[in-house]
């Protein structure tokens, strides 16, 4: 990893570790940013700790008795949420040794004990690398050696794949458990039991690093994302300001995990920030959001397009009478599925496009606003347009690759070469999308402009698929693809030459995808396997993807 001289703080870094501020991409590679387009905006000072602004500021206003969080029959007021986060952040300082700008692994389900765990890092000045569920250990292991991570809280479910990449990695030098409340008799709950209330936040520089979010590439390897604590804040203060419009009396829910940028903000961040309250649900599925939603009146949900669709087609089943707002995010939102949510419910789908790269959500539209079909506009705080294969801007009606500018863009983990493609000569940050524009400013979704396979949600990398599935004995070669499907969007599928032709069977299949289901997370596996004698190659031996999309 290369040192990076050139980033100077707006103010006066806290971070005694450097390691991500050394590995951040060259100045003249960043994307413009622009803060002049909100009051708030402009107003961020050189110093910020994103905890403040998010929960410790209320507490101090005398507003430490609302509620934060909900979880079952469990409550949290901001006063509840912030105790448990200080206590752990002196554990985390106190006993494992956490200095500023230390990077911090979170693993754990939607549940009190991971929001406090995420905002105790952020309180005492380490850089939050939080993970998927449902990663194995060769997937947390390729992260914990790219961020060089020291630390790392895991729920004691999944305990399993923290402790075997421990034994595949070197920099790690504490873990502790935790139960999901943190009254269970994990070794963190134990001991912030024993610890006082209070921790005096790390003054932090407005741009010193907060989190790396990780989003899987089309080579196959996840990528690290850096984001600073101003670009917290600034997710907050924008989509949810306009064309959201949070209130302090909403009841946030949804199924995004918390280690999804998009889960970040709609599950923590967007409520926290206005004052409102959350329910978190560890086990999303349709039964869960009607009982969450019913038990806690929600008003505010936040899902995936296959979630809606399947609320749509049960909606019977429950009780959306509370519901004030729809959120969906992740992939592009079908207009049928708009359409028929709209006809069960009465409630307009706020279509919203984000990306790990620029940390939240910005392009959208709410209400009135909303056209059916389109993704939106830029939102307030962002300016976007249609750019072509040379990065010039295009007019009105013509495809060609989105770009964003803002107050948050793309850095890069170490990877300068990534970051010359995310990122154009004039600072446009290009998110991987082809859309149109049309003369009003609505932008109208083509395709994605890459390998990616975005299915129910999820992003797939469809070369990291290839690697696991090439680690059977019985596959010689393959090549991964995202096929269309009416439920999920997207689904993978593999199209794979076998060591003995003889093996093609459905039994093959099924044992190729519990492979693969075992080697990383099991929402990437191939739904889909198609044996076949060659992959189509170019003559310099390059596997034609193409041609597998067209002949599905």
């Amino acid at each position: 990893m290369t040192r990076n001289n050139a980033w100077v703080p707006t103010g006066k870094s806290a971070h005694v570790d450097t390691f991500t501020i050394d590995n951040l991409p060259p100045k003249d590679l960043w994307p413009r940013l622009d803060f002049s387009q909100l009051p708030q905006l402009r107003e961020y000072p050189g110093q910020i700790n994103a905890a403040n602004g998010l929960l410790d500021d209320h507490v101090s206003a005398g507003r430490g008795d609302r509620t934060a969080i909900l979880f079952g029959d469990l409550r949290w007021t901001y006063a509840d949420l912030k105790s448990h986060a200080d206590r752990i952040a002196r554990v985390l300082v106190e006993d494992a040794g956490l200095v500023p700008g230390n990077r911090v692994l979170l693993r754990g389900p939607n549940n009190p004990m991971m929001a406090a765990a995420w905002f105790a890092v952020i309180k005492a000045g380490g850089v939050c690398v939080a993970t998927m569920p449902l990663l194995r250990a060769r997937e947390l292991t390729h992260i914990i050696d790219k961020a060089q991570i020291t630390h790392a809280l895991c729920d004691e479910i999944l305990a399993e794949a923290m402790a075997e990449a421990r034994t595949r990695t070197s920099s790690l030098t504490s873990i502790m458990h935790f139960s999901a409340a943190g009254d269970g008799g994990a070794d963190l709950d134990s001991a912030i039991a024993a610890r006082p209330d209070g921790f005096d936040n790390v003054d932090t520089a407005a741009d010193d690093p907060a989190l790396i979010a990780f989003t899987s590439g089309t080579t196959g390897a996840p990528k690290g994302t850096i984001h600073f604590h101003r670009d917290v804040l600034a997710m907050c203060d924008c989509f949810p300001t306009a064309p959201f419009g949070v209130h302090e009396d909403d009841i946030f829910t949804g199924t995004p995990p918390l280690a999804f940028t998009f889960g970040l903000g709609a599950m923590l961040g967007f409520p926290l920030r206005a004052g409102a309250s959350v329910a978190l649900i560890d086990r999303p599925s349709p039964e869960a959001l009607f009982e969450t939603i019913r038990r806690h009146r929600c008003t505010a949900l936040f899902t995936a397009p296959v979630m809606f669709r399947t609320l749509t087609e049960r909606v019977g089943e429950g009780d959306l009478s509370s519901l004030t707002h729809a959120v969906s995010a992740g992939e592009h939102l079908p207009k049928p599925i708009f359409e028929m949510f709209e006809k069960a419910t009465g409630l307009r789908i706020i279509d919203g496009l984000g990306s790990t790269e620029m940390i939240h959500i910005f392009v959208s539209t709410a209400g009135d606003d909303i056209r059916p079909g389109a993704t939106g506009k830029a939102i307030p705080g962002y300016e976007a347009c249609i750019l072509d294969d040379d990065g010039n801007p295009l007019p009105p009606g013509q495809q060609g690759h989105l770009a964003v500018r803002g107050p948050t863009g793309c850095r890069y983990l170490d990877d300068v070469e990534r970051q010359r493609s995310y990122v154009t000569g004039d600072g446009w940050n290009r998110p991987g999308d082809i859309y149109e524009m049309d003369e009003d400013g609505y932008f109208w979704y083509g395709a994605r402009a890459d390998d990616m396979i975005i299915s129910a949600g999820y992003n797939i990398a469809g070369p990291e698929v290839e690697v696991a599935l090439l680690d059977h004995p019985k596959v010689r070669e393959c090549a991964v693809v995202g096929v269309p499907d009416a439920e999920r969007g997207n689904i993978v599928k593999a199209f794979v030459v076998l060591t003995d032709p003889e093996d093609a069977s459905d039994a093959t299949v099924k044992a190729l995808q519990d492979f693969v289901k075992g080697e990383i997370a099991p929402y990437k596996y191939p739904r889909a396997i198609e044996f076949v004698d060659a992959l189509p190659r170019t003559e310099t031996g390059k596997v034609q993807r193409f041609k597998l999309r067209e002949d599905r």
